[in-house]
């Protein structure tokens, strides 16, 4: 098995950033989700604001950009405003969902059929059987020196249904998530070991006893913990 790819998202729920290499900290991939779109009552993110999910965002060398502008420039805040809220800058761990890393693999994603942007991953795992990851949480990914966790299998929601280039939304697809899959691809996991990671690099699966020390984060801006 080796790393397939790599992405970071600057800016929760814009677009994702390939990468060739990636520092993951304690704090998942480094730079990953520093700024979120704030509404009035909460954090706004793809599942109810399909739009934002087109919107492209990388890394310049001062943080954040939204389509090429810095994401505090007026420029980058244009483009959210018309999705109900503004660009804010978080660091908290509260800004994953539930984990601050998420591992998809190459065969999970071929026997699924779908565009591997729409899940959201921040590293795939290439020459894996479809299946076979079924049996990884309780397990880690070694990559090098860096030790990443598993924890459990993603559930999947409406995020999955939207084209990351046009907008346009498939219902079809959520529908065969939830009918072959059971809702569930991908893997919720943790940095146990920081370092960094090169597209290529070989990848070894072995237990572990490890636990996430803080599980849980934004759903449709509300804080939760499990």
């Amino acid at each position: 098995m080796h790393v397939e790819s790599l992405w970071r998202y600057p800016v929760k729920s814009l677009g994702g950033e390939p990468l060739e290499t990636a520092a993951f900290t304690d704090d998942g991939v480094e730079g990953d989700r520093l700024v979120h779109v704030q509404g009035p009552r909460g954090v706004l993110t793809g599942r109810t604001r399909y739009g934002l999910l087109t919107i492209p965002a990388s890394t310049g060398p001062d943080g954040p950009l939204v389509d090429g502008h810095p994401w505090d420039s007026w420029e980058a805040h244009a483009l959210v405003l018309p999705h109900g809220g503004r660009l804010t800058r978080y660091t908290g761990p509260e800004r994953f969902d539930v984990l601050n890393v998420l591992v998809a693999t190459d065969g999970q994603v071929e026997a699924a059929g779908v565009d591997v942007r729409r899940l959201r991953p921040n590293i795939l795992i290439g020459g894996v059987e479809p299946g076979e990851e079924d049996g990884w949480p309780g397990h880690a990914l070694v990559i090098g020196d860096v030790v990443i966790g598993m924890f459990q299998k993603r559930a999947r929601c409406v995020v999955t249904t939207i084209d990351p280039d046009t907008g346009a939304q498939d219902l079809d697809v959520h529908r065969r998530i939830r009918h072959e899959f059971g809702g569930v691809l991908c893997l919720d996991s943790w940095v146990i070991r920081p370092g960094v990671v090169n597209v290529g690099d070989p990848v070894e699966v072995v237990p572990t006893d490890e636990l996430p020390d803080r599980i849980g984060g934004w759903i449709v801006g509300r804080p939760y913990a499990v």
